[in-house]
């Protein structure tokens, strides 16, 4: 048995189960294998070595870690660039875990903790989510690093104790950067967008358009969006548009509220997200009946 540091790569397709029913059983495997042999020869050229296939997920070792992630973030547009008639609707989406560390090669398999806990990873992810651990960011060169939402301490199945978790942009690769400078989503003047979602709380007012890019609301010096509240975490939701819609999603130990103006039940997120429309507030880390949470407003304008 050889032992060897390796950068774990496991890529788990999500929306499979309404494919096989949509379109059955016969023409849903074929079209799953289909993604799932591109996704391996995709990684193959960047480097890695295919380990396995288990239905619609591969694992991968790759020895170079920044090959790995930026091979991962490449994997929507590959997808993409399939072009299969079936998926146009419901397209198929990755979630992605990636861990580096010490493991075991026996016949054909590979072993350790680092591959649990990138399966682990990936099984946390949002479809469309890569999901890294300490060691990899670790590995990840600055102009990558500014792109990792730092997702503070998770709680792995298997692991005694919490481990650090980031969070790497699908939007963005290896010749780009994750985050805008603040005065890129400030206010200009009176100027107006079809597309746009204005955000307040006390006396901030921002206003985010689609060209604008992910916007980080948190407690850290690195937001676009500062709630100075210890119940807030550093990087604790994201929002962004994406395919026309205003997406909230929520990455924080504490959780996330929405209450949409004329509703009188709040939709609750924990690491999960939802589209923002017409207008409401944003509750952060606290729940919803307790008056001292700190809100968010929000007025979704979409005429596009």
């Amino acid at each position: 048995m050889e032992q060897s540091v390796r950068t774990v790569v496991f890529v788990d397709l999500t929306g499979s189960t309404g494919l096989f029913e949509s379109v059955g059983n016969v023409l849903a495997t074929q079209i799953v294998t289909r993604c799932t042999q591109a996704i391996g020869r995709h990684f193959a050229r960047a480097g890695g070595q295919v380990v396995k296939y288990l239905g619609d997920g591969v694992l991968v070792l790759f020895g170079d870690t920044v090959a790995a992630v930026e091979a991962c973030a490449r994997v929507k547009d590959l997808l993409a660039e399939l072009d299969i008639a079936e998926l146009r609707g419901a397209p198929l989406e990755a979630k992605t875990g990636i861990e580096r560390g010490l493991i075991v090669e026996h016949d054909g398999d590979c072993y350790g903790d680092a591959v649990n806990v990138a399966a682990r990873l990936s099984d946390l992810a949002q479809p469309g989510e890569i999901l890294v651990g300490e060691s990899v960011h670790a590995c990840l060169p600055d102009f990558h690093r500014v792109g990792c939402h730092n997702l503070d301490r998770i709680t792995i199945r298997g692991k005694a104790e919490p481990m650090r978790v980031w969070r790497i942009d699908w939007a963005r690769t290896a010749e780009t950067t994750l985050t805008a400078p603040l005065e890129f989503f400030e206010l200009q003047g009176e100027r107006s967008a079809l597309q746009r979602i204005d955000l307040d709380c006390m006396d901030q007012h921002l206003q985010l358009e689609p060209r604008n890019g992910p916007l980080i609301i948190g407690r850290g010096q690195d937001a676009g969006f500062q709630v100075n509240d210890q119940r807030v975490s550093r990087r604790h939701a994201r929002i962004e548009w994406n395919g026309g819609q205003c997406v909230l999603s929520d990455s924080s130990s504490n959780g996330t509220w929405v209450r949409f103006a004329g509703s009188p039940v709040a939709v609750m997120l924990r690491r999960d997200n939802c589209t923002l429309n017409g207008e409401g507030e944003i509750g952060l880390g606290a729940t919803p009946d307790d008056f001292t949470a700190p809100t968010v407003s929000f007025r979704v304008i979409n005429d596009a």
